[in-house]
């Protein structure tokens, strides 16, 4: 159990049994009355969005979870496929949980996998990942105003807006919260 004013950014609670990712969190300490928590939350079995508001000194179920390192191996169709670094053993992520992961997996990279009840419910991509540009248009400098940007392909599909000296076969940082370009990184 804990406080509502204990509640943070991060933390999975327990409610009508199915585990939620705290997203967002506000504090409102109004001038009457109770201190209360805003909270907006992630089903992290099926993705659903959930406001809440809970009193400070309320206590709510937090929910208890593991995160193992996993490394990627490949899709199957239905799953995205992982296998524990410590014990080599295999663990399915259901396409289900996250669609768009498909687009922040790459073979052999290693990801924190946060498992519930010894299943599966998050992936935890890092905040910005480096990505080669697979498809980029040519533009011709001085066609446009400053400031202008294409939209590129990377290696593994994703689509993002990056400015107009971006080619091919380069190297770029973007931001996997926002999808957007953060710097190109030169190797």
């Amino acid at each position: 159990m804990i406080r509502g004013g204990d509640i943070s950014k991060g933390t999975v609670l327990l409610i009508k049994n199915c585990p939620y990712l705290v997203t967002e969190r506000e504090f409102v300490s109004p001038g009457k009355g109770t201190a209360f928590a805003r909270v907006k939350m992630k089903n992290l079995k099926d993705g659903s969005v959930l406001t809440q508001t809970i009193k400070t000194p309320d206590m709510v179920e937090d929910a208890t979870v593991d995160t193992v390192d996993a490394q990627y191996q490949y899709s199957d169709g239905e799953n995205y496929v992982f296998m524990d670094s410590a014990s080599f053993e295999t663990i399915n992520v259901p396409y289900e949980l996250n669609d768009s992961l498909k687009y922040y997996l790459k073979e052999g990279e290693v990801y924190p996998i946060v498992l519930w009840n010894e299943a599966a419910i998050d992936v935890k991509i890092p905040q910005k990942m480096a990505f080669i540009v697979a498809e980029s248009e040519n533009y011709i400098k001085g066609d446009t105003v400053s400031g202008a940007t294409k939209p590129i392909v990377t290696e593994t599909g994703l689509t993002v807006r990056v400015p107009l000296f971006i080619k091919q076969d380069e190297k770029i940082l973007v931001n996997t919260e926002t999808n957007e370009y953060v710097e190109r990184i030169n190797s």
